[in-house]
């Protein structure tokens, strides 16, 4: 199995051409390291960083909130392109982000307003790995002093990093030397 590393952020607002370039980065950081990318299948950073992942050879799985191709295009406004596979839950937009966090060995997070304040929270709570990519807009920059006033232990721990590429890789590192759940699967083979 590939590792599943979601991306979340923000899918609308004013988007700049540095986020947008920060999330195109991020998601060739992850092709590159052979994972496969997991979105809500929305658009801006998280799609910007799908055509990073798919300019740089890797594979999407995008977890859409409709039931159909239609209702993802003409009701969600969301694209079906260049998506690997996609997963059409049914579920509207915020039941669809349990899906996204439990679909995801680890998440990055990038920008950032509502619904990525409720991935973020779902994920938290879930004990998950989740990667913070600083400096890039919205509510990322703020998740610690967020993870702080929860004052509850989860299990979850964060890593920060402006810096998309190292993001990544410290990311996985920290999600394989843990052994967290599944990591076994993603230990490089021993050389002899």
């Amino acid at each position: 199995m590939k590792l599943q590393i979601g991306v979340m952020g923000s899918a609308g607002g004013e988007l700049t051409d540095g986020q947008i370039a920060i999330a195109k980065r991020l998601g060739t950081s992850i092709a590159r390291r052979g994972a496969l990318i997991v979105t809500g299948a929305c658009p801006g950073l998280p799609h910007a960083a799908v055509l990073g992942a798919h300019e740089a050879g890797g594979e999407s799985l995008g977890v859409s909130p409709a039931h159909s191709p239609e209702e993802h295009v003409e009701l969600y406004e969301s694209p079906l392109e260049p998506y690997t596979a996609m997963c059409f839950t049914g579920s509207g937009l915020m039941g669809r982000e349990v899906h996204n966090i439990h679909s995801s060995d680890f998440v990055i997070f990038i920008g950032g307003r509502s619904g990525t304040l409720g991935e973020f929270c779902i994920a938290y709570d879930e004990g998950k790995l989740i990667g913070v990519v600083t400096n890039s807009g919205g509510l990322s920059d703020h998740f610690d002093g967020i993870a702080a006033l929860f004052n509850k232990s989860t299990g979850a721990t964060l890593i920060d990093d402006d810096d998309p590429e190292r993001l990544v890789a410290r990311c996985a590192d920290r999600f394989i030397s843990e052994r967290r759940p599944s990591a076994v699967a993603f230990e490089p083979p021993a050389r002899g």
